[in-house]
Order: C-alpha cells, then structure tokens, then sequence
C-alpha cells in the first residue's frame, strides 16, 4: 500500500465512522465518552483542529455539522436526553480513572 492509497482508506474510515454515528441517534455522547473516550464533539474538535493545522479556517460549528449531519442545535432537540444519574456515574469514574 502507498502513501496515497493508506491516506484514501483513512479518509474512508473516518467518512464511515462518521456516518455510521450519525446513524446512531440514541447512542448519547456520554456514553461514548465512557465506554471510548470520545464523542461527536471531541470528532469535531479533531476536525477543526487537523483544518487548522493545514492552514484552513474551519468555525466549530461548522464542522460539528459535518459529524452530526445536522447543525448541532438541531440534533440537540431531536435526539438528546438528560444524563441519567447512571450515566453521570459511569463518566465520572472514566474520568476519574483516566487522570
């Protein structure tokens, strides 16, 4: 595999875990940031961030709609729900775990 190829399966990857959670309404952030140490959020902070590096301006908002497929406030309406107790639980002591 050359470097064109690797970078063209990458870009893949990502356009496939992209959509793949776009697909997954129910899956909140605070689980992922649990059970995977990072969300939506965090995939559009990389975005904005791996932009930037290369010299492109790139609003946050911007790219959390490229993750969420949607403007995020949108998503936030349609698909999120209050954090159990369980939850809040559960990220806390990943976080906790993690420092």
């Amino acid at each position: 595999m050359n470097d064109q190829q690797q970078l063209e399966i990458e870009a893949a990857t990502f356009r496939r875990l992209v959509e793949h959670l776009r697909g997954q309404e129910n899956l909140q952030n605070i689980e992922l940031m649990t059970l995977a140490g990072f969300c939506r959020n965090c995939l559009s902070k990389w975005y904005k961030a791996e932009a930037e590096s290369r010299g492109l301006d790139v609003e946050y908002e911007a790219a959390r709609e490229m993750v969420y497929g949607m403007p995020y406030r949108q998503w936030k309406e349609l698909y999120q729900t209050e954090a159990t107790p369980e939850q809040m639980i559960a990220f806390e002591e990943h976080r906790q775990e993690a420092d």
